[in-house]
């Protein structure tokens, strides 16, 4: 797809992008919940557009490994009252849920993308979604959240993960989502070994050969287990890999750490040979 379409706000797939975590959780596996926090959610997502954000990713609940899941009722009351103040600004808001009810109460409060990790499969999933004009991002991911570590199994990761994605982008294109609206995750470290993480990150070209690719590996536990760093300690290993993501084709890189991946990215534009 030459575009991405999410509402209000068309992007160019050729152009890489900068999508920024804003966590409204008090569990975020990197450190930055910002729960009960609305003048520190807003400082943050004006500093990530200042230092260079083209969409805001707004999480209510966390999926790091072995998290438990908060009610609906809790994730819209925090997740809401953000996608509202932030609606109206100079980018996108996408929305990182997997429920239905928190889909259409976010599209209402004017979302421009669901980025939804069981892929639109929770049931009224595609239906919240079918008939507005934002964009959907479909991620790929083995088991669930608060047990997706435990020994995950494939026999060729590459083709299994590309063969699901596929079958949840005929289903949502059959309900009649518009190609140029989807966006494909293969989901880093959602029910992967470090073996997994990187033969998918090796065979990034193949995925996005047909849909744009958003890679998220801001901070993960497969950067720490190449570096030996803990969690705060890995944001030149991120910025590297969202340069190395871009460079095989993803059009979106979702990181915690803006101003260092625009510096990346500009940096690969410059000097590289393509």
């Amino acid at each position: 797809m030459p575009t991405l379409r999410c509402a209000r706000f068309v992007f160019d797939n050729a152009t890489p992008r900068i999508m920024a975590i804003i966590n409204v959780t008090p569990d975020s596996f990197s450190g930055d919940g910002l729960l009960k926090a609305r003048d520190a959610v807003r400082r943050r997502a004006e500093a990530a557009v200042a230092a260079g954000a083209h969409m805001l990713d707004i999480g209510g609940e966390s999926t790091r490994p072995g998290a438990e899941p908060v009610s609906e009722q809790e994730e819209l009351e925090r997740v809401i009252p953000v996608v509202e103040a932030l609606a109206d600004g100079p980018v996108a808001v996408s929305v990182d849920t997997l429920k239905p009810a928190v889909m259409r109460e976010a599209i209402r409060a004017g979302a421009s993308l669901i980025n939804d990790i069981n892929a639109l499969r929770a049931d009224g999933a595609v239906a919240a979604v079918a008939d507005a004009d934002v964009g959907v991002c479909l991620m790929h991911m083995q088991g669930e959240p608060r047990t997706m570590q435990h020994e995950p199994s494939y026999a060729d990761v590459v083709d299994e993960v590309k063969a699901a994605l596929m079958r949840r982008v005929a289903a949502v294109e059959a309900a009649g989502v518009a190609p140029e609206r989807i966006l494909l995750d293969p989901g880093f470290g959602f029910g992967k070994t470090l073996a997994h993480n990187v033969a998918l990150f090796r065979a990034l070209p193949q995925f996005a050969a047909r849909y744009p690719v958003l890679v998220g590996v801001s901070r993960k536990s497969m950067l720490g287990a190449i570096t030996g760093r803990s969690v705060d300690e890995r944001v030149v290993a991120s910025a590297v890999a969202a340069a190395l993501a871009v460079q095989a084709g993803a059009s979106w890189v979702r990181v915690h750490d803006v101003a260092e991946t625009r510096d990346a990215l500009a940096t690969l534009a410059a000097l590289s040979s393509r």
